[in-house]
């Protein structure tokens, strides 16, 4: 049914930060979408080459726009500056090569018909393809995941994807103050305040190692936790 949608009708935000090493692949991924209607790059004050990558895709591809920030502020501030750009349904993408855009008609699919106004995708659900990994980290994401959804009441699997899909109205609505990785719980603490109708959609997961350019760290884990407390025991 997915499948079915071929109109452009989906922004896609990229935050950046030094992955020129990937950048040309996972653009391509997402050039290739029929679904893509613009492509909004955050260039979180990269240091490699992933700038000038970003700049040779957005002279030949009007769908493409490039905004750069003049310090590293971290991926919740990107991804706040990508949001106000957007003016359709809103995908998060990494710039690495850790989630394919060959899932986009599915996840998008609840919200084009009317019948979700926010996707998560589960690395946890279905049957698609998975690299195997870091046993720590699958079990930090499920403590984090189940601490989320005791506060929320929501019955979710992965709370800490990178794939979620918003209505534009959804999350132009919500003020984003995490500037790390906290942005994943905050958003997940405040789109349940909103009672917005939230669906699950099983995604493949081609993980990414530390030598290969992976960047989150325990630490991060530590704030994801604090943020699950600080943003749904605030009123």
């Amino acid at each position: 049914m997915a499948a079915e949608y071929t109109t452009p009708c989906l922004s896609v935000v990229i935050p950046v930060y030094n992955e020129e090493a990937t950048l040309d692949a996972i653009v391509e991924a997402v050039l290739k979408q029929p679904l893509v209607a613009e492509l909004i790059c955050i260039d979180d004050c990269s240091v490699d080459g992933a700038l000038a990558v970003l700049e040779r895709y957005a002279a030949r591809d009007p769908r493409i726009r490039i905004r750069r920030h003049a310090i590293n502020r971290g991926k919740g501030a990107a991804l706040r500056s990508g949001f106000v750009e957007a003016n359709s349904p809103v995908v998060i993408q990494d710039a690495d090569l850790e989630y394919d855009p060959v899932d986009y008609p599915s996840l998008i699919a609840p919200i084009l018909e009317g019948r979700a106004d926010v996707v998560f995708g589960s690395r946890f659900i279905g049957s698609e393809e998975h690299r195997v990994l870091y046993f720590w980290h699958s079990v930090g994401n499920k403590l984090l995941t189940v601490a989320s959804n005791m506060f929320t009441n929501l019955n979710l699997t992965d709370m800490e994807t990178c794939y979620k899909v918003f209505r534009r109205e959804i999350i132009q609505a919500i003020t984003i103050e995490e500037n790390r990785f906290g942005i994943e719980p905050e958003i997940t603490a405040k789109v349940a305040r909103m009672n917005a109708r939230i669906y699950e959609v099983a995604i493949s997961y081609h993980g990414r190692t530390y030598a290969e350019g992976k960047k989150i760290r325990s630490w991060d884990g530590v704030r994801a936790m604090w943020c699950i407390f600080k943003y749904n025991l605030r009123r």
